[in-house]
């Protein structure tokens, strides 16, 4: 009975596998109250509504609080069941999801609350800013930050050769612009350290304007250093929606497969319709798609 329970809550304090309505209603609830919590904090922001509206925020607070303390230490409850592949103690399993990603960001997203009653002196501004971390916990119910890390780590070397191309132009612009500068404008420009501000804004072309060149060469590089920034961030930012598209890619094939597999017998019945749907809306992928693949592998049969 003790194992069922943990496995039913681990169930439903993880991302809803398909089929489990009642996992999907935990994941939507929570996903409402961090966005609710993100508003919150927001809004509390602004003094007129601080002043306002400050007992609702202090209740608002407290009640998330209680969930999200709830849930931080159901996980730490279930830990052993993620880990468990691992062959190592319980309380090992734990400390592993206490260290891990999701670990830290649970703690965070609970931490500024307990703060201001153990560090009485720390300015409130800091924790209610703090709070702003729980929009991280998003990530466990959805899939968007996980696919951006699949993404970078499918395409490993692509990227880490493309961000030592742009490390090592980050360190000649920064060089350069110095040895141009430093004597005409020493304000900004008085070591190589201070002018690698400049190096990186000029790079990821922001070009924020407050730091400008004022001799001919230093002109020069700016030029030259914008133009190879333009080149080195399109390629990041290429390799990494190269990446995306190829999830997509292996997702609508993995989704063409289960519409094949429903259709063998010829037709979909109430259960098979209800799987493909959730797939559908799993995988991102319009209605008119799934209504033109299911009407091209029906003509194939």
């Amino acid at each position: 009975m003790y194992t069922k329970i943990q496995q039913r809550t681990f169930q439903l304090l993880n991302p809803a596998s398909f089929g489990d309505y009642l996992s999907k209603r935990f994941d939507q609830f929570f996903s409402l109250l961090i966005i609710l919590n993100i508003i919150a904090v927001t809004l509390e922001s602004v003094n007129a509504l601080h002043e306002q509206y400050r007992h609702f925020f202090i209740y608002f607070e407290i009640f998330s609080i209680s969930i999200f303390s709830i849930e931080y230490g159901l996980r730490l409850w279930v830990a052993p069941l993620k880990f468990k592949s691992d062959k190592k103690s319980k309380s090992t399993a734990r400390l592993k999801y206490v260290g891990s990603l999701n670990g830290i960001i649970d703690l965070l997203s609970i931490a500024p609350f307990y703060l201001q009653f153990l560090l009485p002196g720390l300015d409130l501004r800091i924790l209610r800013t703090l709070r702003l971390l729980r929009i991280l916990k998003l990530s466990t119910y959805n899939s968007a930050l996980t696919d951006l890390i699949e993404a970078i780590r499918e395409e490993k070397r692509s990227f880490i050769a493309a961000g030592y191309i742009f490390i090592v132009m980050f360190i000649i612009a920064s060089s350069l612009i110095y040895f141009a500068e430093h004597q005409n404008h020493p304000s900004h420009f008085n070591s190589i350290p201070d002018s690698m501000y400049w190096a990186l804004i000029t790079l990821t072309t922001v070009g924020y304007g407050d730091v400008t060149p004022v001799t001919n060469l230093g002109k020069l590089i700016s030029v030259v250093s914008a133009m190879g920034g333009v080149v080195v961030v399109a390629l990041l930012t290429g390799i990494i929606a190269s990446s995306f598209s190829l999830q997509m890619e292996r997702r609508k094939a993995e989704f063409e497969d289960e519409i094949r597999e429903a259709l063998k017998d010829g037709f979909l019945d109430e259960f098979e319709i209800k799987h493909i749907e959730s797939l559908r809306k799993h995988f991102g992928i319009s209605k008119r798609k799934t209504e033109s693949l299911i009407r091209e592998i029906s003509k194939e049969k």
